[in-house]
């Protein structure tokens, strides 16, 4: 965060209400108005077009070769040379496309089970950092939406302390003397991530066609950019955020040493919060925390991350950029509360156990864990599935072993191999496993004198104390008390059904197969191609018989004639389309 600034400087760069006439709200108001009609989908879909032709990357739409680099395929030293460049390719298209681009390369980064690991590298490099709109523009944000205006404050700060592809921070002093910092969300981002998501949906299901059979049901690439929105509109909203850092306080109350900044105000694009004067946390003296205090904050950070994981709750990004370490109470105060969110109780309970597990050195029990957190398809062979998740829990079983690796990693290797085997992965799993990595990142580097593994033994009780507290509530067990309930009351009358039904020889078996999407355009495309087929032979055989035995006759009369040659030539370009299109589907 910025040091303080001295007064001169602050009268300098401050702007107060009174220089914010109504004539210049108004031209700002039709500037703002003019950028997002200009935003429409047929020039968007233009410019990204134009854009990934520019940089030789239409072809990824339409190349079913490009499916050879799944997870768990192996590749060449000149096949990762391809996806460096492909992956290099993409980050200068994102960051040149703005912001809807710049999150969904952020995004892809986090789905190490779907894309090839040079890609995501080079993904990893995508800047946030954009050069900052006018500050008349934010200016008129805050006049709009905060309840009096630019009157909330005595003076702000006209150059941005932080601006990203979304909003911008600027620093500020309350009418009542307090700092803060206030993030605004750029005017016409709203409208560019509405339009670019309608373009990206159109791009999902293209390439969703050309996934082979076993990789579409395991992959909903649709339902990703759909995720994908929902979580980027949440990140738009700085009510959502400032509920999430509420949420957190809360959830933080218990550890001295860590906190989440007040928020003063909350509307839809402002969010004014307590202001932190401090450190990056990588980047404080390092004689400013003695040994016995980085361990404290290492402690606290570790468990206050795992109190939230237990909780549900994740932080998709709790790097050490996003750790404030503030100089006057020397806290570590998280900021950038946008991307957060929840994952259910059963997934979440399945991975602690698999982690206990393991530390444990039960790796069988670890796999039979892995399997309730990942879902099968019909490709899926479950006994293979377990016998590699078993395979990777095997290394880290042992404790020495273990106490070197990350743990936020394993659960990524776990959800990799689950992938390769065509199982479904639920989509805010991979956003929580790369804030757990995170998270143990930052607590290892802190303290890096300690191991990790012990930190978490440190933790068994309270995730032990948490599951069965959950698991003995009677709110939480309330649906099964009620099924139960259900259950005893029905069941002599279900019974007496069926035997019923076997005294009188009157059991039916009724069976539905339905076939899903992928499956039924498989077989749609099949019959097809077979049609095309038997046409073409009904065609060579009709026109064979006329020429061959239609006489002198028939073929004086020049329309059979042609009729004849016709089929004749119809048939031979329809068998050479057949033949062709097989000859393609094998190649792909």
């Amino acid at each position: 965060m910025a040091t303080p600034v001295p007064k001169d400087q602050e009268e300098k760069s401050a702007v107060t209400a009174e220089r914010f006439s109504a004539e210049e709200k108004e031209k700002i108001r039709q500037e703002i108005w003019k950028m997002r009609r200009a935003i429409t989908r047929g020039g968007r879909f233009r410019s990204i077009a134009g854009v990934m032709a520019k940089h030789g990357l239409l072809y990824l739409l339409t190349d079913r070769r490009m499916f050879r680099w799944f997870p768990g395929k192996r590749t060449t030293p000149e096949e990762d040379q391809e996806l460096k460049r492909i992956g290099r390719r993409l980050r200068l298209a994102f960051e040149e496309l703005g912001p809807t681009f710049i999150k969904l390369g952020q995004v892809l980064v986090t789905r190490q089970e779907l894309i090839p690991e040079p890609v995501t590298a080079e993904l990893a490099k995508l800047l946030d950092e954009v050069p900052p709109m006018p500050f008349r523009y934010m200016a008129y944000v805050m006049d709009e939406e905060l309840p009096e205006g630019l009157d909330t404050f005595e003076w702000i700060d006209r150059e941005p302390i932080g601006s990203a592809s979304l909003a911008q921070v600027y620093r500020a002093r309350m009418k009542d003397g307090r700092m803060c910092a206030v993030k605004v969300v750029r005017p016409h981002v709203g409208k560019l991530f509405q339009t670019d998501i309608a373009v990206i949906r159109k791009f999902a299901r293209r390439v969703h066609k050309l996934l082979p059979p076993e990789w579409a049901a395991a992959v909903d690439l649709p339902g990703l950019v759909d995720d994908y929105y929902s979580s980027s509109m949440n990140e738009l909203d700085m009510r959502s955020e400032a509920r999430n850092m509420e949420e957190h306080g809360r959830l933080g109350e218990e550890f001295e040493t860590i906190g989440v900044p007040e928020v003063y105000h909350a509307t839809t694009s402002v969010l004014v919060m307590e202001y932190v004067d401090g450190w990056n946390l990588k980047e404080f003296p390092v004689d400013f925390l003695t040994f016995e205090e980085r361990f404290e904050r290492m402690m606290d950070l570790a468990h206050y991350y795992i109190k939230t994981f237990t909780e549900g709750y994740y932080h998709a990004d709790p790097h050490g950029s996003n750790l404030i370490l503030d100089r006057h109470t020397k806290k570590v105060i998280g900021i950038d509360w946008g991307m957060v969110g929840r994952l259910d109780a059963l997934h979440t309970e399945a991975i602690f156990r698999m982690l206990l597990h393991i530390r444990l050195n039960q790796a069988e029990d670890a796999a039979e864990a892995a399997l309730d957190i990942v879902q099968p398809t019909p490709y899926t062979d479950p006994v293979r599935l377990k016998d590699e998740i078993r395979t990777v829990f095997i290394r880290y079983v042992n404790s020495e072993q273990g106490s070197k690796y990350n743990w936020g990693n394993l659960l990524i290797q776990a959800i990799t191999v689950a992938m390769r085997n065509y199982c479904r992965i639920p989509n805010g799993l991979a956003l929580w496993a790369k804030g757990f990595s995170a998270a143990e990142g930052t607590a290892r580097w802190l303290c890096p004198e300690i191991s990790y593994h012990v930190v978490l033994e440190s933790a068994d009780v309270q995730i032990l104390r948490r599951w069965l507290g959950r698991r003995f509530n009677y709110r939480a067990n309330a649906s099964w008390i009620t099924e139960a309930a259900k259950l005893v009351a029905t069941l002599p009358r279900r019974i007496n059904k069926i035997l019923e039904k076997l005294a009188w020889n009157d059991w039916k078996w009724v069976v539905v197969n339905r076939l899903d999407d992928d499956s039924a355009r498989l077989l749609n495309r099949m019959v097809n191609r077979i049609t095309l087929g038997m046409m073409a032979s009904g065609l060579f055989v009709g026109s064979s018989l006329l020429l061959s035995f239609g006489g002198e006759q028939v073929l004086s009369i020049p329309s059979l004639r042609w009729l004849a040659v016709s089929m004749l030539w119809g048939s031979a370009i329809t068998a050479l389309y057949v033949v062709w299109r097989v000859i393609r589907s094998k190649r792909a």
